[in-house]
């Protein structure tokens, strides 16, 4: 009896021995599964950060360069126009202690404040389509003739040298009757972008320079039938 009672104690610490090592094996099984998992999430929150970074990153290049898709005729319109609104700001400054008439000097802060904005604007589109400022177009003359790529309405040297030599209600009139050629010439332009550009952001642009320079041509018309 007292053999078999030895036998049994011996049997029974064997078996507990057994699950002891078992729970030890399976405790350190568990840590290296969940270990696992945790590093899986780590990796796939990092390789979600890392394209959201790069999204971001994208947005900001497009937000800062080129407004999306663009063709020749954006690129053009762009490279013209930026000359052709730099002259409209060299005449309005002319009427600085020049002009005399009041609906003169509303239309010349009207163009201040339109043009040096758009100037910017199409310089930040150029350079995020990788386009010189300038493609080497003609000037165009104050008639608004030209070959080629030449700028329509674009104001001759001595157009503007006439247009410094007098002030008062001969500066109005001068300058009216050279804006309206001017305009006539970036309302031309646009037409052209309208037609035949693909760019959104800039067949926008020439909306709003058609419907602007158009408007002020009326006005500019009216300042002359009554000086």
């Amino acid at each position: 009896m007292r053999a078999f009672t030895n036998r049994t104690a011996r049997k029974f610490a064997l078996l507990g021995a057994t699950a002891t090592a078992g729970l030890l094996l399976s405790a350190c099984g568990t840590d290296d599964p969940m270990s696992g998992m945790d590093h899986g999430g780590t990796s796939a929150s990092a390789t979600a950060t890392a394209t959201a970074s790069a999204s971001a990153s994208a947005s900001g290049t497009a937000e800062a360069g080129a407004p999306g898709a663009f063709n020749d005729a954006d690129v053009m319109f762009a490279q013209m126009m930026i000359p052709h609104h730099e002259q409209a700001l060299e005449m309005a400054e002319l009427a600085d202690g020049r002009a005399e008439d009041p609906e003169v000097k509303r239309l010349v802060a009207a163009v201040k404040g339109a043009q040096d904005p758009e100037i910017a604007k199409m310089r930040a589109w150029l350079k995020g389509w990788g386009k010189p400022e300038s493609a080497g177009h003609g000037s165009g003359s104050g008639s608004g003739s030209g070959s080629g790529h030449g700028m329509s309405g674009m104001m001759s040297e001595q157009d503007m040298k006439d247009l410094a030599a007098v002030k008062g209600k001969a500066f109005d009139r001068k300058f009216a009757e050279l804006m309206i050629a001017h305009h006539e010439g970036a309302v031309a332009m646009a037409e052209d972008e309208r037609k035949d550009g693909g760019n959104t952001a800039a067949k926008a642009l020439a909306d709003d320079v058609v419907r602007t320079q158009s408007e002020e041509i009326a006005a500019l018309r009216k300042i002359l039938d009554r000086l």
